[in-house]
């Protein structure tokens, strides 16, 4: 079955950056979409960061100009590149993967926790 591995989080200064990962295993990685959402307590899930098979990204408006989602096929890992940080990124950040027609659903990480400093 399809297993997303995330790593990568931890506790950083407001300013500083983090890069996370999520590694696929047990599909072939080229053929899905892949992205981000992350959750802090009491909110809503938060779409973050999505990356398209054909590689076109989307943004959403807080991260955009300061995070960067990218992928490596070789090693069937996304990334998440989290640049000038600020408390209120503070959450779980899960990854997601969907398989490139939709009939399978979603496949989410199990989370990892990024905490900032003020």
């Amino acid at each position: 079955q399809v297993h997303l591995e995330e790593s990568g989080g931890g506790l950083v200064n407001a300013g500083g950056s983090l890069k996370l990962a999520c590694e696929l295993s047990g599909a072939i990685f080229s053929m899905y979409h892949m992205g981000w959402f992350r959750q802090s307590p009491g909110k809503q899930r938060e779409m973050v960061a999505r990356l398209g098979i054909g590689g076109d990204r989307e943004y959403s408006d807080g991260a955009r100009g300061r995070f960067g989602i990218f992928r490596d096929n070789a090693k069937a890992t996304v990334y998440l590149e989290m640049t000038d940080l600020k408390p209120e990124d503070t959450a779980v950040y899960y990854c997601y993967a969907l398989d490139r027609r939709g009939i399978d659903g979603y496949t989410w990480g199990q989370g990892t926790q990024v905490t900032v400093l003020s």
